[in-house]
């Protein structure tokens, strides 16, 4: 198995067209078909399926997409490593975080970063925690902040907890303030329409998990949004949203911020990386940064 017949390979499993593929990655489509019929053969098994030219990919196809995408992952950040200048002159980072922190605390340490490395490229992928460990297993991303706990069945995954930070709900200033504006126990949002956070968000296990605790189930108005949907759905006067306290900073006007009664409810971020695999060096630097301005470091 030759490396340059897993780029082929992979090129072929995103475009499901072998000409497309070909001019992806620069070769003579005749080329790649041969190499993809001489990956076949040392396998033992057919990986794409082609009735009446539709590209699709077999069994053995699926099984070997996620690993091939993980080694030619692994094989790019080799060889950005080895590039690397001795003073980070150049390279690249990427990035991962929920909405939360990427309006939060990221830009000003991203602006740090910048300052010091400004020929260090910043790649920012922003999604719920979920997806994010997902991102990290197959080689994608080079830092992330999650919510902890990780997910049942994570990958191996090293994590440094960087900070913790409050939930509180929002609200349009539009309709009557919930609970009469007080402190709010979670119990008193049993009557109150929510708006809902995609599936993969850590913010909608965490809110569902609390309301389950008090014996209810919420009912969600709208559900399925990013963060700044969210919020606008909440601003129109759709429902309530359970957020972190950094985000209802920055909410603008229109929303209510309502702290929650009792014992607060929180959430854990923290840095993390793959355990097989050392980050790049830039992502290195930028790891110390961001675990020096949490206080972490």
């Amino acid at each position: 198995m030759q490396f340059q017949q897993l780029v082929y390979f992979v090129a072929v499993a995103e475009t499901r067209h072998f000409t497309r593929a070909a001019e992806r990655v620069h070769v003579a489509q005749p080329s790649l078909s041969q190499q993809i019929k001489a990956l076949e053969r040392e396998l033992g098994a057919e990986l794409f399926s082609r009735a009446r030219g539709n590209i699709a990919l077999t069994d053995a196809g699926e099984a070997l997409l996620p690993l091939a995408r993980r080694i030619l992952a692994d094989a790019e950040t080799a060889r950005l490593e080895v590039q690397e200048l001795a003073q980070l002159q150049r390279g690249r980072v990427r990035l991962g975080a929920t909405p939360s922190l990427c309006t939060g605390l990221l830009p000003e340490v991203l602006r740090a970063f910048h300052t010091a490395h400004p020929g260090i490229q910043l790649l920012i992928e922003e999604s719920g925690s979920h997806d994010l460990v997902r991102e990290l297993a197959r080689g994608a991303l080079d830092l992330a902040l999650i919510a902890l706990p990780l997910p049942p069945a994570a990958p191996a995954l090293t994590t440094v907890e960087l900070l913790t930070e409050d939930l509180v709900v929002v609200s349009s200033r539009d309709v009557p303030a919930p609970g009469g504006g007080g402190p709010l126990d979670i119990a008193a949002l049993r009557e109150e329409p929510m708006v809902m956070f995609r599936h993969g968000y850590d913010l909608r296990e965490l809110t569902v998990a609390a309301c389950r605790a008090e014996g209810f189930e919420p009912v969600f108005t709208v559900e399925g949004g990013e963060m700044d949907a969210v919020l606008g759905f909440v601003r129109a006067g759709l429902g309530l949203a359970v957020v972190p306290a950094m985000v209802a900073e920055h909410a603008g006007p229109g929303v209510r911020v309502t702290r929650l009664a009792g014992s607060p409810l929180r959430r854990t971020i923290a840095l993390a990386h793959r355990t097989d695999v050392a980050p790049p060096r830039a992502a290195r630097e930028l790891r110390r940064m961001l675990l020096a301005g949490s206080g972490s470091g």
